[in-house]
């Protein structure tokens, strides 16, 4: 007769604590337990489905039965209490589920139990499985047997819910808490149930398997034969995303790239793809998330240890961590994190995510942008001679421009004037002028006398002329209306910079927030009143406190606060500005409690006539 078909699950589960899978502590403990012969007389292991926690029991008490144990202290599997566990023939261990045996009665009919003592061995073991499950009555009912069995009486609990069972159950019992399953953990199990069955199976694929069990053995088992069943004797990854309807990690790496290289279009095109398999745009947002948190821990090698997948993918990982800089996670991150929270209650989910790959792919050019920009701010002011250098490089020079249009003026430099002509006798301070005197030379677009189309040279103070040349004085403009720097619309320009650190009132800060909630939130309305309806302290000359209603206040001013101190900075010319928000605390009313007498004194006190009507009609205070 050919044998029935039993599931990974069952047909490789542990018969000794050698063979427990990831919880070497509590085993440990349990063996020194019976070596040194300290049992206790009751025990709670409490974790997570699927890490062990019947097994471990069932293991337990086989041992502490067993008539022969071994040197190691563990069963021998050959004496006539071995052979009667394995055989489910046991009459030493008893099995309860409080999940159908809740009630009082069942308890009770356990209590009964308790009084037999074992036939063969020395303990009788009662594992009650989810114990979490018996209710209220039930578990006052075990208190007592449960303090004070018979010495031959072993109680194992097992539950996932911990915190449902009553802290008086918890005080009489030894509390072993089982650890969640890790990833290599459970793909080395699977390696040798894969090798036990004679099957072959990609490593990649096993990872996936165990990261979709989600820390559970028997999950990630009961998985493992469900790839056996599609895919046969050889199992390899594709196949694995495909029957367990995981999105491949590739699409991540992929939307990585794209976003690094702006390019917009192949993230929209990936997403669509995403879609078009099936797969949810909150997953897809989530896993991009996690794929980013690899990413960030793939940066450093000591932190690579964190990295719960095969060494393949690993250094796939590696090679895109070199590509990113950690600023640019974290604001990766910040944005997939808000996107999954706008995911949930959004009407139009999917242009949530769309719109959180647009930002994806605009981060590095906004870096680059404020990056160039910070650097044009902060680099030196070159002196009028360099710029003019670099402005007559892009010019054609006077020796490329045909003879033939070339005026009298240039045919004739006798004509010019002496100071043109001239030049050694030009003063050590105009022949090197001062850089900081004229940060900018904007060059006017009058032509030279004779060379059509040639940019003119304007008279500059300080700067000596080009004999050679002549330029019309009129048109030159001074050193101050040359500044144009590149600054914002409403800040100082640099003529003011004297005045950064000018002084200014309580009343002219109030005016310029008052003018700033008009000006620079025209357009949002409600800001705008949020604004002007706030209170503001000072704190010291520069600093003010921003008085709130609530927390919505806070978030929303936190992230225009940069616009707002740019704006005050700019109108009270003073760039040490600075601003703190603070929820404005609310009133405490009274909360006296009043008797009934109490009310009745205070309004008898402003109405005569109350008095009057209760000694009239005999009324009694309720």
């Amino acid at each position: 007769m050919e044998q029935p078909y039993i599931v990974s699950a069952r047909k490789y589960r542990p018969a000794s604590f050698e063979t427990v899978v990831g919880q070497r502590a509590l085993t440990e403990t349990l063996r020194n337990a019976i070596r040194s012969n300290h049992l206790a007389h009751a025990y709670l292991f409490c974790g997570p489905r699927g890490v062990g926690k019947t097994t471990c029991a069932r293991i337990f008490a086989k041992t502490i039965n067993c008539l022969n144990p071994t040197a190691d202290h563990d069963a021998c599997n050959e004496c006539e209490s071995c052979r009667a566990f394995n055989e489910q023939r046991s009459y030493n261990i008893h099995e309860l589920d409080a999940a159908s045996n809740n009630s009082v009665e069942d308890i009770r009919s356990l209590i009964e139990q308790v009084r037999i003592p074992p036939q063969i061995g020395k303990y009788s073991v009662y594992i009650i499985d989810e114990v979490h499950m018996l209710s209220q009555g039930a578990f006052n009912a075990l208190l007592k047997t449960l303090e004070e069995p018979p010495s031959y009486a072993v109680f194992i609990l097992a539950t996932t819910e911990k915190h449902k069972v009553l802290p008086t159950i918890l005080s009489r019992c030894q509390v072993f808490d089982f650890a969640r399953m890790t990833v290599n953990d459970t793909v080395h199990h699977l390696q040798y149930v894969a090798e036990q069955e004679g099957i072959r199976v990609e490593e990649e694929a096993l990872h996936v398997v165990a990261q979709k069990a989600d820390g559970g053995m028997r999950d990630a088992l009961s998985i493992f034969d469900q790839l056996i069943t599609f895919c046969g004797n050889d199992i390899t990854y594709q196949q694995a995303i495909e029957v367990l309807n995981v999105l491949d990690s590739d699409y991540y790496f992929r939307v990585i790239d794209a976003a690094l290289s702006a390019n917009v279009q192949a993230a929209l095109l990936l997403f669509n793809d995403v879609l078009c398999k099936g797969f949810d745009g909150g997953h897809f947002v989530s896993g991009l998330a996690s794929h980013l948190r690899d990413v960030l821990v793939s940066k450093d090698p000591s932190t690579t240890i964190l990295l719960e997948t095969s060494d393949a993918i690993r250094k796939h990982y590696a090679e895109q961590a070199q590509k990113c800089s950690p600023m640019w996670i974290f604001r990766a991150l910040e944005i997939i994190n808000q996107a999954d929270i706008n995911y949930r209650t959004a009407r139009n989910k999917r242009l949530t995510v769309e719109l959180m790959l647009v930002k994806l792919c605009s981060l590095l050019m906004s870096d680059t942008t404020s990056s160039a920009v910070r650097s044009q701010a902060e680099a030196p002011q070159s002196s009028p001679v360099a710029q003019s250098a670099s402005q007559s490089a892009v010019r054609p020079q006077a020796s490329q421009i045909t003879p033939q249009k070339t005026s009298a003026a240039q045919a004739s430099p006798q004509k010019t004037s002496a100071a043109q002509a001239a030049p050694q006798k030009t003063s050590a301070a105009q022949a090197a002028p001062q850089v900081s005197s004229i940060p900018n030379i904007t060059p006017t677009n009058n032509p030279i006398s004779g060379i059509p189309g040639m940019p003119g040279m304007n008279t500059i103070p300080g700067v000596p002329t080009i004999p050679g040349m002549p330029v019309t004085a009129t048109n030159s403009p001074s050193p101050q209306s040359i500044v144009k720097p590149n600054t914002p619309e409403n800040a100082p320009s640099v003529s003011q910079e004297k005045e950064a650190y000018r002084p200014f009132t309580v009343e002219q800060m109030t005016e310029a927030w008052n003018r700033m909630s008009h000006q620079l939130f025209a357009a949002d309305k409600r800001l705008a009143a949020v604004l002007t309806n706030t209170v503001i302290e000072p704190v010291s000359d520069t600093t003010y406190i921003v008085l709130l209603q609530n927390i919505i206040q806070e978030k929303e001013l936190t992230a225009v606060k940069s616009q707002i101190l740019q704006y005050l900075r700019a109108a009270l010319h003073n760039s040490s500005v600075q601003l703190q928000f603070k929820i404005r605390e609310q009133d405490s009313r009274d909360q006296t409690a009043y008797t009934a007498e109490d009310r009745y004194r205070l309004l008898a006190k402003d109405n005569k006539h109350l008095i009057e009507m209760k000694e009239m009609f005999n009324l009694i205070l309720d």
